[in-house]
Order: C-alpha cells, then structure tokens, then sequence
C-alpha cells in the first residue's frame, strides 16, 4: 500500500487547505493508500479531517519540527509554501522523494533556496495553464498540471430561502473570497456597484468573506444601497444556488477555484480575465471575462448578463460540462498517477 506523506503548515484555512483537504478524501474514498498530514497543532484540517480512515497526523508547528516524529512514507506531498521547505528538508534527512503543488500565479523567485528546493523535487504540479507554464520557464524539473477541483458543496435549502427572502424583487449578484483586495478586486465591485445604483436599483451584490480589508472595504461602501456585507460563512454552499449571477473580479487568481463551486451551483459567472480564471471560464462558453481593474467592463457585463436569459441557460450548460474535468476523484487519479511514478 502506498504512503503518503501530505505537508500542510498553514495556520488558517483558505484555498489551498480546501484543495488540500479534498485531495485527502478522494484518495481515501476512492482508492487503497495510506496518508499522513504533517500540519501545525491548531491546524483547521486536523478536526475537518478527523473522520478520514487510514489517515495519521503528523506535529509540524514549523518547517523544522516533525521530521523524526513521522512514520516512514513512499512520497512527500508539498502543498504551499512552507511545505516546501519542510519537504526538502525530509528529503536531506529522511531521503523521501517529494512533489509539490503551487497554486499561486506570481513567478517563483530565483532565491538560491528557492532554487534548491524546488530542483531536488522530483515533480513540480502548477494548478493552472499559467502557473504550470512559469514552473516550465524556470527548467527546475519536470512539470505536470493538475488542476484544483469542486467541492460538491451541501446545501441547506431553509438557509438558502431565508436568505434570498432578505432580498424580495432583486436581481442577486453574489461575491465569495477573502476581503483582500490587492488578490480578489473587491473595490472594483464596489466601484460597478456605485455605476449600477441609479439607473440599475434592482441589480445587488452581496458580499461573502472575511479578510485583512474588511474595515476598510466596508467603509468605502457606506451609503451605497446595493451593497450588503454577510461575513464570512462556513457553509457557503447554503448561499451559492440562491444567487443569480456571480462576480469575481479578482486582480490576481492561481486558478480561481471558487468558480467550480458557482458552476456546480449553476450560477452564471462574470469573472477577471488574469491568472488561471479562463481554464474555467472561457468567455461566452462557460462564462463571461473582464479586463481586470475596470470597473466599468464590470458594470456593462453584470447589466447585458442580467438582461438576457438566454445567454444565462447557454453558461450554466456550458460550465456544467466544464466541471466533469474538475471532481475530485479526477483530481486524486491525477495524483496518484504521479506519485506511483515517481516510486515506481
């Protein structure tokens, strides 16, 4: 039986932990391995997958600790930043060959550690077109791409109801991210939300998140009447099929993984043409695409997608077979297609 080593030293969960966590069950589900997570000891995954069989944890509260501690494994899975320095160092002390996944799409600098680290991995995974094509630029190593998946979220009919209720004889435009708006372009919302008002009462867009900008976003919001703050909501799977359409108007994105939760939802989606977005959203198929940072592109394609129901059906067609590519399963045989190569 293989074992794999997963490397997960965030302290929150966002993203990448999802990712993380959803690559842990569908190779618990759905074939023979055995896992460990090498994670911090307040780590969010530990209770999110304390249910999962044949899964071990592993106390790693930096990229120096652990390494003794944890039982012998096939390959080392590193899934963000710090657990690549964790993994190269196994690999000194432990000769555990490791892959690692990055899933942000600014370019890996040329640091003598980064260098180091990334070279003696035996596998480099970007998450997207972009990424995977500035892993290859480097010449670092092999490089695969394996993109992130859907969560297939649950959904809590009464809290959905409630919740568009709220909202009586509006058109919902939904946002989800973290209040960051430097990656996820709030302010440019807001800014199309402050052109939509007077002549657009009906259109409002709701705001789903937490984040270092909360304050401050919030703050720039005040008096504008089609804007709502909701917070940030653990199950946001009770909201997404509620929206009529979706917004993200991020300035940066490793692929956007959000977007596959929407699309299962069967949300129509206006999104930032940056990053990874357009593997998922590919304009007037499965979405429409932006030019980030404009506010007014932003504005005008909210306003023609809210106005024509046919192009609405024609996206959320288009997504749904867009998403068979991105479940789970598909994204745990990727990976372990890999990981039995390299120990083969």
């Amino acid at each position: 039986m293989l074992t794999v080593l997963h490397v997960n030293l965030a302290k929150g969960f966002r993203g990448g932990e999802r990712q993380t966590e959803l690559l842990i069950r569908a190779l618990a589900k759905h074939f023979n391995t055995r896992q460990l997570l090498a994670c911090r000891e307040e780590s969010p995954l530990r209770t999110r997958l304390a249910d999962v069989e044949n899964l071990s944890f592993v106390t790693a509260n930096n990229q120096l600790s652990g390494h003794y501690a944890a039982p012998h494994a096939d390959i080392v899975h590193a899934h963000e930043a710090k657990a690549v320095h964790w993994a190269y160092l196994h690999k000194l002390l432990r000769n555990t060959p490791y892959i690692i996944t990055r899933r942000v799409d600014a370019i890996v600098k040329d640091k003598w550690l980064n260098k180091k680290t990334y070279n003696n991995a035996s596998a480099l995974v970007g998450i997207s077109t972009i990424i995977a094509n500035q892993l290859r630029d480097k010449q670092w190593g092999e490089v695969y791409q394996i993109p992130s998946t859907l969560a297939h979220l649950e959904v809590d009919q009464k809290e959905g109801e409630s919740f568009r209720s709220t909202f009586p004889g509006k058109t919902i435009i939904g946002h989800v991210g973290a209040l960051v708006d430097k990656h996820k372009g709030q302010k440019v919302l807001i800014e199309a939300a402050i052109l939509l008002e007077k002549n657009h009462p009906d259109l409002h867009i709701v705001f789903f998140g937490d984040g270092a900008d909360k304050e401050e976003l919030e703050s720039l919001s005040k008096g504008i009447k089609n804007i709502t703050w909701m917070g940030f909501k653990p199950k946001i799977g009770d909201y997404l099929p509620y929206f009529d359409l979706f917004a993200f108007p991020s300035r940066n994105e490793g692929l956007g993984s959000t977007l596959l939760d929407v699309m299962d939802a069967g949300v129509p989606i206006i999104a930032s043409n940056v990053g990874g977005i357009p593997d998922i959203v590919i304009d007037n198929e499965t979405g429409l695409l932006v030019e980030p940072n404009d506010s007014s592109a932003l504005a005008d394609a909210i306003i023609k997608l809210s106005n024509d129901k046919a192009l609405q059906m024609k996206l959320i067609e288009g997504a749904k077979k867009q998403i068979e590519n991105y479940t789970p399963q598909k994204m745990a045989e990727r990976y372990l297609s890999l990981y039995e190569k390299i120990t083969a």
